[in-house]
């Protein structure tokens, strides 16, 4: 299964508006923890993008 470019922004962006306290502009690995402790995903591979895509927009 592919994962859409726009389910990743969409959540990475709700996400942002939601909890902005907890994330942080230049660390991916805290972000990834953050991603998995304010969401169910389960795929490693989706929240690794979903951080990505939310280290990204902060910088």
């Amino acid at each position: 299964m592919a994962i859409k470019p726009d389910y990743v922004k969409k959540t990475g962006t709700i996400l942002l508006e939601r909890y902005p306290e907890a994330f942080q502009a230049d660390d991916f690995e805290h972000n990834k923890e953050s991603v998995t402790e304010l969401t169910d995903i389960e795929s490693k591979g989706v929240r690794n993008r979903i951080a990505g895509y939310v280290t990204h927009k902060l910088n």
